[in-house]
């Protein structure tokens, strides 16, 4: 993981025209919009791009924003920097959280995010340069389409940290790659290659590195060019048949309990010193 610099030189715009028609400055997101298409780019590459708080905040209030404008007819979502889409949570963050702590951030900034994303209204697709871990991986299974290039490392390694997905990944992953190899996936932690991904239907497509911006660029045009109100609706009507309302509340409790246990205190203190766990089962 070598997250430094711009791998592909775009260029990004640092604002965003905001509800009241000023514009409103992000420290941790940038976003461009060019014709149909905005490209949302999560924005802290010295960190492999994990999502902290204040990131989560920054990545709503962009969405709201695009919403309300309802300008783009699709949003294209990234990260910044050499070999990371999102590499998940903060861990630090993680270790200190109590139960309440967790009740919450579940609600407002893991779930709450995915489901604001997963519910906005104009298609929406992960483009995956790297790792797309834990959060990482939710926020791309919140989109309409997920697709990267070869060397994207995709998991949700939450129980080797002593915690549980907690921002839909029990449920999203399930809708999208079946129960079967989604258990597999989480009960395990392990982390899949891209080619791994697409076999299972985790990635729509895996693009060379070299035309990675083209074909992005060009599956984004090829939905922007058909009728906005039929690819809303379209959007829409499928969103209905996934209904994750009773799996989700119970993943938000599930993942606040684990927060409170010995075993989380020790998996991430395990991840931050850079040695394996010893788990007891408290």
């Amino acid at each position: 993981m070598h997250p430094v610099g711009y791998k592909y030189g775009w260029r990004y715009t640092h604002v965003l025209a905001g509800r009241t028609g000023g514009m409103d400055e992000f420290d941790n997101v940038r976003v461009e919009r060019t014709d149909r298409i905005a490209t949302v780019t999560v924005d802290r590459p010295a960190v492999r791009n994990a999502m902290d708080v204040p990131t989560r905040r920054e990545l709503r209030a962009v969405f709201d924003a695009l919403e309300e404008r309802d300008e783009a007819r699709v949003v294209v979502l990234r990260g910044a920097g050499e070999n990371s889409f999102v590499s998940g949570a903060d861990i630090e963050t993680l270790n200190e959280m109590t139960l309440m702590d967790g009740m919450e951030y579940a609600e407002k900034h893991a779930q709450g995010l995915y489901n604001r994303i997963a519910s906005f209204p104009r298609p929406t697709i992960a483009a995956i340069d790297g790792y797309a871990l834990g959060g990482g991986l939710e926020l791309a299974l919140a989109c309409d389409l997920r697709v990267s290039t070869p060397d994207a490392k995709l998991g949700l390694p939450e129980v080797t940290l002593g915690v549980i997905p907690g921002g839909g990944g029990t449920q999203r992953l399930q809708a999208v790659v079946g129960a079967g190899v989604a258990r597999e996936l989480v009960l395990t932690g392990k982390v899949i290659d891209a080619e791994t991904a697409a076999d299972v239907g985790l990635l729509n497509h895996v693009f060379d590195p070299e035309s990675f911006d083209d074909e992005v660029r060009a599956l984004a045009e090829e939905i922007a060019s058909n009728a906005p109100v039929a690819v809303k609706l379209a959007k829409a009507g499928m969103n209905r048949g996934l209904d994750h309302e009773a799996g989700l509340d119970f993943e938000r409790l599930a993942f606040a309990a684990t927060v409170a246990t010995d075993d989380k205190d020790e998996g991430t203190a395990a991840f931050l010193e850079n040695r394996e766990p010893s788990f007891g089962g408290h």
